[in-house]
Order: C-alpha cells, then sequence, then structure tokens
C-alpha cells in the first residue's frame, strides 16, 4: 500500500496473536474504502480468521482476497450469506460512510459485533438507531479511529499520560492534513451526504484523541468553521476544516483537518499532536519528520527530569486490536468502550452541522 496515498495507506503492525488460528472467525463487508485493509490488517495480527469477504463489486473483492492469500477466506454471494452464519462472530467495514450505521444495525440484529472505519455515521438520527441497537442486542459498534489506533507513537503518548509523565492533560492540538489525489477518489467522496463533510469524515480521529488524552467523556463545540478553498470543481467538497472544544472536565481542544498535503511531502499528510500537561508536554510527529527523515513515529517530550526524544516505530505495536477480539469474546471494554466510540461520532457530527462556512 503506498505511504503517499491516504486512501489506500494501510499500517501494518507486528503479530501478537490473542486467540489461536480459527478462534475467532470475522468477515469484512463494504470495501469502499481503503481503510478495510488496515482494519483487517490489525485484527489478522491479533490471531483473528477471515472467513468471508462481500461486496456488489466483485473487482474489489478480487483485490482484497489478492491482498490475504494466507487467508482462506471465501467470496459471499450476498451480505446475508455473512450474517447468517454462526460461525462469523464480527463485521468490519469501509463502505460508504452514510451507509456505514444501517449496515451496523443490520449486523447487530444478526447477532454479531461490528466494526467500523471512522467516520461512524454522518447524522444524529443514525446515532440514535445505532444506540438503540446496542441497547437492544448487547452487541458492540466499535470505530476503528486508526490515527491513534494504528499509530505507535499516538499509542506511546497515551501510555506515557497513563505514567503520568506530564501530569494532568490540559489541551490538545491536532493537525491533520491528508493528501487529495482526487483522481484515485469514488464519485462519493465528493458528495456531503455521502462521506458526511470534513469535521464529520476526518475530524473524527481528531475529536477522538482529544477525548483520549484528556480522559473527557463529553465536550462542547465552542467553534468550528469549514471551507472549499481550491476546488470549485467539487462544490460540495469541504478542503479545510477546523474546531474548538472544551471538555467536560475543563480540558481544551483545537484541531485543523484539511486536503491540502502539497505533492512533494513523502507521505500523505504531515500529521502532528500537540499535548499539553500541567507538567510537561508531548509532541508527535506520527508520519514523517519534515526534510530529515521519511520514517514516522517520533514522540518528543518534556517533563521535570528534562527533554526527551525515542522513535517508536517497530517498538509499540497496535494493541487495540487484541483487546477489542478479547472484549467481543469476552464482552469486556478494555480496548474502547462503546459511550467513547459513539461519543466521538455525536461530536464530529455537531462539529459539521454547526460549522460557519467561510470563503
Amino acid at each position: 500500500m503506498d505511504k503517499r496515498d491516504g486512501m489506500n495507506y494501510a499500517p501494518k503492525g507486528k503479530p501478537n496473536p490473542v486467540v489461536e488460528k480459527g478462534e475467532f472467525m470475522i468477515a469484512a463487508v463494504g470495501l469502499d474504502h481503503g481503510h478495510i485493509y488496515g482494519m483487517t490488517n490489525g485484527l489478522l495480527e491479533a490471531g483473528a480468521s477471515l472467513k468471508w469477504v462481500y461486496d456488489p463489486d466483485p473487482a474489489k473483492v478480487e483485490a482484497f482476497l489478492k491482498a490475504y492469500p494466507q487467508e482462506a477466506a471465501r467470496r459471499a454471494e450476498s451480505e446475508e450469506q455473512v450474517l447468517s452464519d454462526p460461525e462469523v462472530k464480527l463485521v468490519a467495514s469501509a463502505c460508504i460512510t452514510s451507509e456505514r450505521a444501517a449496515l451496523g444495525v443490520r449486523v447487530m440484529k444478526a447477532g454479531k459485533d461490528y466494526f467500523v472505519d471512522k467516520a461512524p455515521l454522518t447524522t444524529l438520527e443514525q446515532l440514535d438507531m445505532v444506540k438503540k441497537t446496542v441497547e437492544e442486542t448487547g452487541k458492540k459498534y466499535m470505530v476503528s479511529y486508526s490515527e491513534r489506533l494504528q499509530v505507535e507513537s499516538a499509542v506511546y503518548a497515551g501510555e506515557l499520560i497513563r505514567q503520568g509523565a506530564i501530569g494532568k492533560v490540559i489541551q490538545v492540538l491536532g493537525m491533520g492534513p491528508h493528501r487529495l489525489n482526487a483522481p484515485s477518489r469514488p464519485a462519493w467522496f465528493f458528495e456531503k451526504e455521502k462521506y458526511g463533510g470534513i469535521l464529520c469524515d476526518i475530524g473524527s480521529h481528531q475529536i477522538e484523541q482529544f477525548l483520549y488524552y484528556t480522559g473527557a467523556t463529553d465536550a462542547t463545540i465552542v467553534n468550528s468553521e469549514i471551507g472549499n478553498y481550491n476546488h470549485p470543481e467539487y462544490p460540495e467538497l469541504d478542503d479545510f476544516g477546523d474546531a474548538t472544544l472544551v471538555g467536560n472536565n475543563g480540558a481544551m481542544g483545537y484541531f485543523r483537518v484539511d486536503w491540502f498535503t502539497p505533492d512533494g511531502l513523502s507521505t500523505w499528510g504531515d500529521g502532528r499532536t500537540f499535548i499539553l500537561g500541567t507538567e510537561g508536554y508531548i509532541e508527535l510527529r506520527k508520519y514523517v519528520d519534515l526534510a530529515k527523515e521519511e520514517k514516522g513515529d517520533h514522540v518528543f517530550w518534556a517533563d521535570k527530569d528534562g527533554e526527551h526524544y525515542i522513535n517508536v516505530s517497530g517498538q509499540v505495536g497496535f494493541p487495540y486490536f487484541g483487546q477489542l477480539i478479547l472484549d467481543c469474546i469476552n464482552r469486556t471494554e478494555n480496548a474502547m468502550t462503546q459511550a467513547h466510540a459513539l461519543k466521538a461520532a455525536e461530536l464530529c457530527v455537531k462539529a459539521q452541522m454547526l460549522a460557519r462556512k467561510v470563503k
């Protein structure tokens, strides 16, 4: 997968199986976004076994099956064939964003847990539908917020915070630029009703990180903006967005997301996160150290003991996926709580709804 293309970038961690082969069967349904590869990679590295793949487009299925020759996965003839299989415990999907909630409801009503690409939904009506189904079925509606869950520097930052390295977190600043590469994008990507808008879409990563690093369980959207500065040929595209949040614990957050990664950058986006605590601060250079090193996962921090730097690439892995599998088996919430997953989704929709359009 090309590191320069955010649509197709699928990070790999390191194998750390938590179950035996064949013990936890999964299926992939809906292959509209390339993130399905990263999601599948994480689950397989944690020991899951891929049984079924379904998408209405046979070319997408063929490409997906070729990517996992080690799996004995089969091409399903229909969604129903997957959902009616009692061996399948979890269904992963990266279908069109506006269709993710409806699919998740069908998956949960079929007695299976659901693992969906961000953004997990696009409207508050969909959120209500999801919450109702979660309560009725007891099944999980988990979300792949990959800019934290599949970035080793972001995982390591969480460990530093839990260890008290920078004291209490009082502010998170996030920058999430992405490469547009418009010719590689499907038509639905430019239809706001389908992709949800930039704050709902890639802004969801930033809001989830704010909640996670600060420990806030809710937040207020103080201000948000969206704009289309340089893509008039795509009138429904937001190519820039930002937002300011205040958590229910008093923590502050600001983030900026955009589609202005320059052609010369070696990766799809120079994603950075700055975390301020009462006793120190952390900077993450997630994907590149500009003009120095193309490798990512750089962690810088200062605390009461001094200044520190470490590159954690290949050292931390992606523990979320093993925790998720065990949560599905044991009905626990160690990987991520359901409340956290859906609160991030709620806030990204509200940020988009409240956004002032700038020109």
